[in-house]
């Protein structure tokens, strides 16, 4: 099911298992491939520690794309992107070789069983917060970034995504 007009929707990327930096750029590359959907944008990548969790350090970032798909239709096209990366959910917040969540959907406002937007917990994170202020300022306020200053987040300098806008 698609919607008339095509709206902005703010992905965050992430994994600290196995080849991390390949496992973002494949998830990229997919949803820049989906019908109606082009990737407009994609943060620098950061490296942070895990959040409530052990483990290695993740490879985050955050793409906005612009599609005329439903939320429902996006969040299950994620889905399927992570479970072809490996994904596995043994228990909350495990390691992971690939996360994709569905930050923003245009301004929408949204709770259901599987889909809560904005994301519920985007303003508790760093590792979402830095690189979507990167893309889009104007949606991530200073007292956001004040309030996740102690995590742990490096912005890593190379070029990684450029390739695939």
């Amino acid at each position: 099911m698609s919607l008339a007009a095509p709206l902005d929707v703010w992905i965050g990327l992430g994994a600290n298992l196995g080849a991390r930096e390949h496992a973002l750029r494949s998830a990229l590359r997919l949803m820049g491939q989906w019908p109606e959907t082009r990737l407009l944008a994609v943060s620098a990548l950061y490296a942070s520690a895990p959040v409530d969790a052990g483990g290695p350090d993740y490879l985050n970032a955050v793409a906005r794309l612009q599609t005329t798909l439903a939320p429902l239709d996006v969040l299950q096209r994620l889905q399927s992107i992570e479970q072809g990366a490996g994904r596995e959910r043994p228990y909350r917040n495990a390691p992971r070789t690939l996360d994709l969540d569905m930050l923003r959907y245009g301004d929408a406002v949204l709770h259901t069983a599987v889909l809560t937007l904005p994301h519920p917990r985007m303003q508790e994170r760093a590792f979402v917060l830095l690189p979507l202020a990167e893309l889009a300022p104007g949606l991530v306020s200073e007292t956001a970034l004040r309030a996740v200053a102690h995590q742990r987040i490096t912005r890593l300098p190379q070029a990684w995504a450029a390739d695939l806008l």
